[in-house]
């Protein structure tokens, strides 16, 4: 089993940065492909930026390519999202996900393991 932490949400102004870090435990994701999701009021969990294992191939959703930048650092069991430039339309809870295939995925039902999420609010 893998347990995932998300921490570093908040309240931030638009136009301002966070970064999400997502600790992994139980055992090493550095075989998983990994992603972030986000849930916003009312709306479905989307896909915002995901990962392979090597952190070697990254893919983004539009509305956050250019702004987001995820990354991993395998010794550590971490994956992190830096966000910049944020909008009030980024509020959002933001999930990790693990995938035990190393291969990406933008399909949330294709994700093995979850974190908590961590709530982000942007104001305008």
């Amino acid at each position: 089993q893998v347990q995932l932490v998300e921490s570093g949400g908040g309240l931030v102004q638009a136009g301002g940065s966070l970064r999400l870090s997502c600790a992994a435990s139980g055992r090493t994701v550095s075989s998983y492909a990994m992603g972030w999701f986000r849930q916003g009021p009312g709306k479905e969990r989307e896909f915002v930026a995901t990962i392979s294992s090597s952190g070697g191939i990254k893919y983004y959703a539009d509305s956050v390519k250019g702004r987001f930048t995820i990354s991993r650092d395998n010794n550590k069991n971490t994956v992190n999202l830096q966000m910049n430039s944020l909008k009030p339309e980024d509020t959002a809870v933001y999930y990790c996900a693990a995938r035990i295939l190393r291969f990406m995925s933008t399909m949330r039902n294709e994700y093995d393991y979850w974190g908590q999420g961590t709530q982000v609010t942007v104001s305008s």
